[in-house]
C-alpha cells in the first residue's frame, strides 16, 4: 500500500483497510468513503460503502450564510440537520440527528484546525489536524470510534472513515459532513473567498 498509507491513511473504496489504523486500532467493523461533486446547483455528497453502493447523501442549500445541510439514507430516511452559526471568533457546526440528539463542532475562525476538538453535546474528541490529513475520533472513555481521512491531492474532495463502533454510524457521518464543510470553509476563507462562496464550495 505504499509509505503514504502509514502517513495519510486514505484509501479508496474496495481497498484493503489502512495498515497504520489496523496495527493501531484492528481492522475497522465498517468503512465508508464520500466523493464532493462541484458546480452543482446544490452542494452534494455521496457516501458510499466498500462496494460503492450509495448509503447516505449530504446535500446543502448552495448560497446560505448558515450554510444548511441534511442527511438522508439512500431510502430517503432522515439523518440529521447539520447547520453552521458564525460567532466572532469561532465557527460552530450544530448537528441534530433524527432521535433528537444534539451536539456541536466549535473552532477558531482562520485557525488551522486544533489537534483536539471538543464536540460538545456528546463529551467525544476528534484528535487530528488539516496539514496531517487524518482525524481519530474518540469516545468519553478514550475508546477509537473511527479515522477519518482525507485524500491528498483530489478535485472531487475524497475522504474515508474507518469505523470501529458501528452502532455510532450515523453520528459518526454527520461528523464527517461536519468536518467537511469546516476543511472547505477554510480553504474559501484562506483563499480571500466569500462566505457564500465557502458554502457552494463545501
Amino acid at each position: 500500500m505504499g509509505v503514504f498509507s502509514k502517513i495519510h491513511r486514505f484509501r479508496e473504496a474496495g481497498q484493503d483497510a489502512n495498515v497504520n489504523n489496523v496495527e493501531k486500532f484492528g481492522v475497522p467493523a465498517l468503512s465508508l468513503f464520500t466523493t464532493t461533486k462541484f458546480f452543482t446547483l446544490h452542494h452534494h455528497i455521496d457516501v458510499v460503502d466498500d462496494h460503492e453502493n450509495v448509503v447516505y447523501e449530504s446535500n446543502s442549500k448552495m448560497i446560505s450564510l448558515h450554510d444548511k445541510t441534511d442527511i438522508t439514507k439512500a431510502g430517503g430516511e432522515h439523518v440529521a440537520h447539520i447547520q453552521r452559526k458564525l460567532l466572532s471568533l469561532h465557527e460552530r457546526h450544530y448537528i441534530t440527528m433524527a432521535d433528537g440528539t444534539e451536539f456541536e463542532l466549535s473552532n477558531e475562525i482562520f485557525h488551522i484546525i486544533k489537534d483536539i476538538t471538543n464536540i460538545e453535546g456528546l463529551g467525544w474528541q476528534l484528535r487530528g489536524n488539516v496539514l496531517g490529513l487524518n482525524f481519530e475520533l474518540y469516545d468519553s472513555n478514550s475508546e477509537v470510534i473511527a479515522v477519518i481521512s482525507q485524500k491528498m491531492i483530489s478535485i472531487h474532495d475524497k475522504w474515508c472513515v474507518d469505523i470501529y463502533k458501528k452502532e455510532h454510524t450515523d453520528i459518526i457521518v454527520a461528523i464527517l459532513i461536519s468536518l467537511q464543510h469546516m476543511v472547505k470553509d477554510r480553504e474559501a476563507a484562506s483563499s480571500g473567498g466569500s462566505s457564500s462562496g465557502g458554502s457552494s464550495g463545501n
